[in-house]
């Protein structure tokens, strides 16, 4: 497969820079068993679904991995932080990197600073912190690490740290929102749960990697980096009961997807309990194991998620509700509407 088999063309003021109020947005919804795509609202989310659904939903928290650091003879620096390392190190990426030299002490907001130890591939470097740098701190030093295409001249603001959060987030670690969870409130998620269907979580932490596009030219020849995940013993347990009883497993977000997917790969078709990492590349051609339903957003043209959600529904059919959605003018990306796929 090639890359320019899921590109598109997008006016760029369908692609959101403010959320609608969460639980309000478009709904486009995708039934694989029929024809065209149909036109609802988030609000209807309870009602498509059925009893005895199983809801997988992803509850990373979004640290504010942001950071701005500058030498002391006035060159400033971006810090956006991407994984903790062992003994306290940061993996991140360095902006302006080419600038920057491995030794180097880079002061922070508070005073603190920034030690620069190792350059790594693909502009990454290691990085240590002097005092250690705890949530606590990040939480004031650091700002939401909004992607690119979100036009925040002054950065993200305050509004932004509740908007780009889902209202179930709880284990800190992801540097990009599971966005498909954006859209649900605690509201719609006890409309669901009376609807008879069962809510589970899993942890995966969110990494730039998933949200990157693909520039080689052949699918094949991407590299997915690796994001961490982790079920707990009462969510694989459910898990694996719906599947072996033929229940739906309704999966929250590509990364549910992603986590479903990977673990029942490492198990040989059924999720254990614990932790791991996933480099998972799902296109077309792959074989789900778990994922019934999907419940997400419109991706980037070109990117591993587009490619997900063609290998669950087919390109043509995706690229096709795409279109629809752009003439239907529904909103793009992190802060758009949501497509949910049956």
């Amino acid at each position: 497969m090639r890359t320019d088999e899921f590109d598109f063309d997008l006016p760029s003021d369908l692609i959101a820079q403010v959320p609608a109020p969460r639980g309000a947005s478009r709904l486009l919804l995708l039934d694989r068993s029929a024809e065209g795509v149909d036109h609802r609202q988030v609000a209807d989310l309870p009602g498509l679904l059925e009893p005895g659904d199983l809801l997988l939903m992803n509850d990373t928290r979004v640290i504010p991995a942001r950071v701005f650091a500058h030498r002391r003879t006035g060159r400033r620096f971006e810090v956006l932080l991407l994984r903790e390392l062992d003994g306290g190190a940061w993996e991140c990426l360095l902006r302006p990197g080419a600038r920057a030299r491995v030794g180097e002490r880079l002061v922070l907001g508070d005073d603190g600073e920034v030690i620069l130890a190792e350059r790594r591939d693909e502009g990454r470097w290691a990085v240590r912190f002097d005092p250690r740098l705890e949530l606590e701190r990040l939480d004031q030093i650091g700002e939401m690490p909004l992607p690119p295409y979100i036009n925040r001249p002054g950065g993200a603001t305050a509004e932004d740290r509740e908007t780009y959060q889902t209202v179930y987030a709880s284990i800190p670690g992801a540097v990009a929102a599971p966005t498909a969870g954006l859209h649900l409130t605690r509201e719609l998620l006890d409309e669901i749960g009376r609807r008879g269907v069962e809510p589970v979580f899993v942890t995966l932490h969110v990494g730039l990697g998933t949200f990157r596009p693909v520039t080689a030219e052949r699918v094949a020849d991407h590299r997915m980096h690796s994001e961490w995940y982790r079920f707990s013993g009462e969510t694989a347990d459910a898990v694996n009961r719906a599947i072996a009883s033929g229940r739906r497993v309704v999966c929250v977000g590509t990364t549910s997807v992603r986590s479903l997917e990977g673990a029942l790969t490492a198990g040989k078709g059924r999720v254990e309990p614990g932790e791991g990492w996933t480099d998972i590349f799902i296109t077309p051609g792959y074989r789900f194991q778990g994922v019934g339903a999907l419940l997400t957003n419109f991706h980037l043209p070109r990117s591993t998620l587009l490619m997900l959600v063609s290998a669950f529904a087919g390109r043509d059919r995706v690229l096709s509700a795409y279109r629809d959605a752009i003439d239907s003018r529904y909103r793009f990306f992190s802060y758009g509407d949501a497509m949910l796929i049956l």
